[in-house]
């Protein structure tokens, strides 16, 4: 996709700053699209993805938005400052790996549904899921609060902008029409995004699926 080798050194000079991350989680979520995720932990093999798939999560009066509960054990981290990330435990299982977003208190995040692995990543991992993802870059809530502008944990540039597909965001039925809010972001035809049942997408009852006929050029 670009003529620049992606290692570990071209990523971080093009490392993101502060004030991307310091807007609406919807603006973040689209401008994620093609920008890579580095884990690049003290003593260990730096690993990176390119992201193609994320979700807004847009604070408390998303139902969908862990933000809703208000302060908690939990939401310490999303309801802290800007660039940090948000890690969190699903399903007892898996950790998902989320950008706050916008100012202290929003409670606005961006969570990192899939991507393509590009450096780092054994042959054959795939990181085509939240719990795929974090797994593959060895990324877990001891990461929780990092500060996403450091050396070990952040995101570069992208280096070419993708074409974008928008639909309701999934598995979050439970908030009623709030899981109909388009805000997922797919680069189109990746073949490193998630594949979500048709029940799973939004509230799960429009036809055809909840995808909406909107590309972002």
């Amino acid at each position: 996709m670009a003529s620049t080798p992606i290692d570990l050194e071209s990523l971080r000079v093009t490392k993101l700053e502060r004030a991307f991350y310091t807007r609406d989680a919807r603006v973040v979520a689209r401008a994620m699209l093609g920008t890579y995720l580095v884990h690049a932990p003290r003593g260990s093999e730096a690993r990176a993805v390119r992201v193609v798939e994320t979700e807004a999560y847009c604070g408390p009066k998303d139902l969908a938005c862990h933000a809703r509960a208000g302060l908690t054990k939990r939401t310490r981290t999303l309801l802290g400052e800007p660039a940090r990330a948000y890690v969190f435990l699903i399903y007892g299982m898996y950790d998902c790996f989320n950008v706050t977003c916008r100012a202290r208190g929003s409670g606005h995040a961006v969570l990192v549904r899939g991507g393509e692995p590009v450096l780092g990543i054994a042959a054959g991992v795939r990181a085509d899921g939240p719990g795929k993802l974090t797994r593959a870059m060895g990324i877990t809530r001891a990461d929780d609060g990092a500060e996403l502008t450091g050396e070990t944990l952040f995101l570069a540039a992208r280096r070419a902008r993708p074409r974008v597909e928008v639909t309701a965001r999934v598995g979050v039925g439970y908030a009623g029409e709030w899981a109909d809010r388009p805000w997922r972001f797919v680069e189109e035809e990746s073949g490193h995004a998630s594949r979500p049942s048709r029940r799973s997408i939004g509230r799960g009852e429009t036809e055809p699926p909840a995808r909406i006929a909107r590309r972002l050029r």
